[in-house]
């Protein structure tokens, strides 16, 4: 009897991950029916794939063959459609591309235009979000990441390092005054990242962390957020300081680096794509695009 392929995909995102449930919000279906998924596969295999016990899930001898097989047959076939689609003179097909919440919207998003209007063939879906998406798993063709990533099987291309400083708005600078070293900080407002939230880059509360070392308790929090675009738009409406990326700061009119001498302690910011999509015509142009758009971009 075949093998259903849609059950193999369910097992090779529950393999990847280690859980029905993290599986289930990665494929849009609920834990019990992932589940009910693999045991229909393992019934029709008339083997188990997994040992389940309270810590999650870990694939068992015959698991780790069907997986290593899965694994290298959807790489074939992502490479077989890649190929295919970029088998014309002009670029053409679909584009699906995922970044940072902030990065997305205050960075990429006012220059896509110019890519689109290039390559009118390649039909472009961005996707924003602080969570990173398997790219192995094609959830993603690509990536602009603010973290290196850990995959093995990613090409990645560094493309800038990212500086982070103090900003406030002229509004509240006026309101409320200039700080003119980090213990004035314990008499303003600061807007800060969400630490329960998932992390876009590391170190995105260095001025908390900072101020807190620096006064020696926990200073005020006026606004806690869980992504870098909403952070710079309450900096804009006033609302307090934050330390912020300097690129998010200068895609904005309003906002001014204040305290000069402190500065986070930044990362690198990468273009991450699969192996399989090497050849690709649609990933080679949006790279060389991106490339582009950085070297004119002061980070």
């Amino acid at each position: 009897m075949p093998m259903d392929w849609d059950k193999l995909r369910i097992f090779h995102k529950v393999a990847e991950v280690g859980s029905f449930t993290h599986a289930g919000e990665s494929i849009h279906l609920s834990q019990s029916a992932v589940s009910r998924q693999v045991s229909s596969l393992e019934d029709s295999l008339n083997c188990k794939l997994f040992h389940r016990h309270a810590r999650g899930l870990l694939l068992t001898e015959q698991g780790e063959l069907l997986y290593r097989t899965v694994h290298e047959v959807f790489g074939k076939l992502t490479m077989a459609e890649a190929q295919l689609n970029d088998s014309q003179i002009r670029p053409q097909g679909p584009l699906k591309i995922t970044t940072t919440v902030g990065l997305g919207s205050l960075w990429l998003t006012p220059r896509i235009r110019e890519f689109v209007d290039l390559y009118p063939d390649i039909e472009v879906t961005l996707i924003t979000s602080d969570e990173e998406l398997d790219i192995s798993m094609r959830e993603a063709d690509c990536a602009i990441r603010l973290t290196r990533p850990t995959q093995p099987d990613l090409i990645q291309r560094r493309l800038t390092r990212v500086n982070t400083h103090v900003f406030a708005s002229s509004e509240y600078i006026q309101l409320h005054g200039m700080p003119d070293r980090i213990n004035d900080l314990d008499r303003h407002k600061l807007i800060v990242y969400s630490e329960d939230s998932v992390l876009p880059a590391p170190n995105l509360n260095w001025l908390l962390n900072a101020t807190r070392s620096q006064i020696g308790r926990e200073p005020k929090k006026i606004l806690i957020l869980n992504n870098l675009y909403a952070m710079v738009r309450s900096v804009e409406a006033g609302i307090g300081i934050a330390g912020l990326p300097d690129f998010y700061a200068r895609e904005s009119s309003s906002l001014v680096r204040i305290l000069p001498e402190l500065e986070g302690p930044g990362n690198d910011a990468y273009f991450v794509y699969p192996e399989e999509l090497r050849a690709s015509q649609r990933i080679g142009v949006f790279r060389d695009f991106i490339v582009s758009k950085v070297s004119e971009t002061r980070f």
